[in-house]
């Protein structure tokens, strides 16, 4: 059985072979985990490999505050950000081992070329599943209102882009209003895409009381770093599901965010985005005059055209009611004649009618004066034989008692009677009645 060791010893055994079988630095492939900068300015993190997300080996690391403030800003100036958890790298490091404190890697150097061309197979990963998923464009179904009236704006309350966008809509020449209501969020960091999210999500639930028409995503007057949130696949998803059309200004000149690839609209800073709102309302106030205008010009021209045709419908309804007239004209002197020839014709009807009635009537009345002087020829014959001169004549007598015949009065003894004869008056008194 060997002399066992202490733990020491083993520890120094381990450190020397370590010292004198390893290469002095090593460049290795890791993703920064738990980075923070402790306040004498050094900074812990682990360096880890993963695979489906699942940690296969982690190195604790060091990287000393002499060495960060030389890797820093070059990394920043080539990347466009800076060294932060769940980066991708290629470091440079040394192995060390400690009695006490065990394994670590020491960071000597970090080439900012591989984790930029890491970060753009992450956001070419990302574009091309979106693009899968029909997601890539899919906000951009919406169609826009002539103007947009009532915004939701994400960002940071104390953003200098938030105030300039405010300043600018509140502030226009024209006296625009834009209603627009902030929901703040985090724009850069480790939460900044929980917290975008969340704001999208309050927005969501809100919408619809608040008559929400787009939102506006801005952020600007900080540094052109930390906009690797803005290419991270959940909050592109987000904004591509969106049931409402979304700008972003996020305020940087590189090339487009993939949170800029996805929203409806993507304009570089927030007072473009204030400017393209405003622009709304200008290009309706054009349209509208431009169609007042076109609107004049159609009523002037259309007037022209109808006055044209009350012209000509004046000049064929004088043509017309002229040859109406004139037709009625003759109509009416073809009806008076025919009139008159009517009562010619009736008029000669009736005078061969009257003729025809007077020959009949002077028939008539010749037959009745025939008949009727017959008849007088008859009484006359009669009142001759009444006469009392005839009855006279033939030797008859008529006697008569104070000027009435004597069977026309009450007679008694000593009337006087006055007899007539043809010739005679004969005046007696009656002696005797005697009846019979």
């Amino acid at each position: 059985m060997m002399n066992p060791l202490s733990v020491s010893q083993l520890a120094q055994q381990i450190q020397q072979v370590i010292e004198t079988e390893l290469a002095p630095l090593y460049w290795v492939v890791g993703e920064l985990a738990d980075f923070r900068q402790a306040p004498q300015g050094h900074v812990y993190f682990e360096l880890v490999e993963k695979q489906d997300n699942r940690i296969q080996a982690k190195i604790r690391a060091n990287l000393w505050q002499f060495t960060y403030r030389a890797i820093a800003p070059k990394f920043a100036a080539a990347t466009g950000t800076n060294l932060k958890t769940g980066m991708k790298v290629l470091a440079q490091v040394s192995v060390n081992y400690h009695p006490i404190y065990g394994l670590s890697i020491t960071v000597k150097d970090i080439d900012p070329s591989f984790s930029l061309g890491e970060r753009s197979r992450q956001r070419q990963e990302t574009i091309d599943r979106l693009t899968r998923e029909g997601l890539l464009r899919l906000n951009a179904r919406f169609e826009l209102p002539p103007v947009v009236q009532k915004i939701a704006i994400i960002s940071s309350a104390t953003a200098a882009g938030y105030g300039d966008f405010v300043n600018q809509l509140e502030n226009n020449p024209y006296g625009y209003k834009v209603y627009h209501r902030l929901f703040p969020s985090l724009m850069q960091g480790n939460e900044a895409v929980s917290g975008l999210i969340s704001a999208l999500e309050k927005v969501e639930n809100s919408a619809e009381t608040l008559g929400i028409e787009a939102v506006v995503i801005i952020r600007g007057g900080g540094a052109q770093l930390d906009l690797d949130c803005f290419d991270e696949y959940l909050l592109a998803e987000k904004i591509a599901r969106f049931p409402l059309p979304i700008f972003t200004g996020i305020g940087h000149e590189r090339d487009e965010t993939v949170a800029d690839l996805v929203a409806h609209t993507r304009l570089k800073t927030p007072t473009a985005v204030a400017e393209f709102l405003l622009d709304g309302f200008r290009a309706l106030e054009e349209n509208l005059a431009l169609a007042i205008r076109r609107l004049d010009r159609a009523t002037r021209s259309k007037l022209k055209e109808e006055n044209s045709l009350v012209h000509q419908l004046e000049l064929r309804t004088r043509s017309l009611s002229q040859n109406r007239l004139n037709l009625s004209k003759e109509s009416i002197t073809m009806l008076s004649r025919r009139i008159q020839q009517a009562g010619k014709n009736l008029l000669r009807i009736q005078a061969i009618h009257l003729e025809s009635q007077e020959k009949t009537l002077t028939r008539v009345a010749d037959l009745f004066l025939k008949n009727q002087t017959e008849r007088i020829h008859v009484l006359e014959n009669q009142i001759r034989q009444l006469d009392p001169k005839s009855i006279l004549q033939k030797g008859y007598t008529r006697t008569e008692i104070n000027g009435k015949p004597i069977h026309q009065t009450s007679i008694k003894e000593g009337d006087i009677l006055e007899t007539y004869t043809l010739s005679q008056k004969l005046t007696s008194t009656l002696i005797k009645i005697e009846e019979k």
